[in-house]
C-alpha cells in the first residue's frame, strides 16, 4: 500500500514540476503538447485553462475559461523558424475572431512593429518600437488606424 500511495505521489510531483515549470526547455525536454489547468471549487472541478506547444516548447495556443469553465478567450500564434511571435489572433468567448496582431523584427530580433486589425481585418493601431545601439528599448509610439501619432512612451535605463 506505501509503494501505491508513493507511487501516486511521485506522479503527481513530476506532473506539478512540469506545470510549474513551463519554460520552454522543460516543456520541450518532457515532450509536453498541452497543459490544462484546473480549478476545484465547491467540490466541482472546473477547467481554468489549457496551453498548446509544438515540438520546440513554443506556445501555439492558449484558452482561458469562465468561472463555470466556458470558454472566456483564446489565442492562436503564428512564429517564424527560431520561436518569435509573428501574428497573434485572438478569438472571443463564441469562437469567433475579435483581433490579430501581426508583429514585425528587427534584424537584432526585437519586435519593431505590431499592427492591430479587428475581425473585419481593419487595421485598428500600430505600435512602433525604437531601441538604442545596445538592443534597449527607448521609444513606443502608438498610432491611430489614420497613422496619426496617439502617444509616446519613453524608455530610461540606469547603470
Amino acid at each position: 500500500m506505501n509503494k501505491i500511495v508513493g507511487l501516486i505521489f511521485c506522479f503527481f510531483v513530476a506532473q506539478l514540476q512540469i506545470t510549474w515549470a513551463q519554460n520552454k526547455a522543460d516543456v520541450k525536454k518532457h515532450k509536453v503538447k498541452s497543459v490544462t489547468e484546473y480549478d476545484n471549487k465547491s467540490s466541482k472541478t472546473v477547467i481554468d485553462s489549457k496551453t498548446i506547444y509544438d515540438a520546440n516548447g513554443e506556445v501555439l495556443e492558449e484558452y482561458s475559461y469562465n468561472k463555470d469553465g466556458k470558454l472566456k478567450e483564446a489565442h492562436k500564434y503564428k512564429r517564424d523558424a527560431i520561436g518569435d511571435v509573428l501574428e497573434d489572433s485572438e478569438y472571443g468567448e463564441n469562437g469567433k475572431l475579435k483581433e490579430k496582431r501581426i508583429v514585425k523584427h528587427n534584424e537584432q530580433g526585437n519586435k519593431s512593429e505590431e499592427s492591430f486589425y479587428n475581425a473585419s481585418n481593419k487595421l485598428t493601431k500600430r505600435v512602433v518600437y525604437v531601441y538604442d545601439s545596445k538592443g534597449l528599448k527607448q521609444e513606443k509610439k502608438t498610432y491611430d488606424d489614420k497613422g496619426k501619432l496617439k502617444s509616446t512612451k519613453k524608455f530610461m535605463y540606469e547603470y
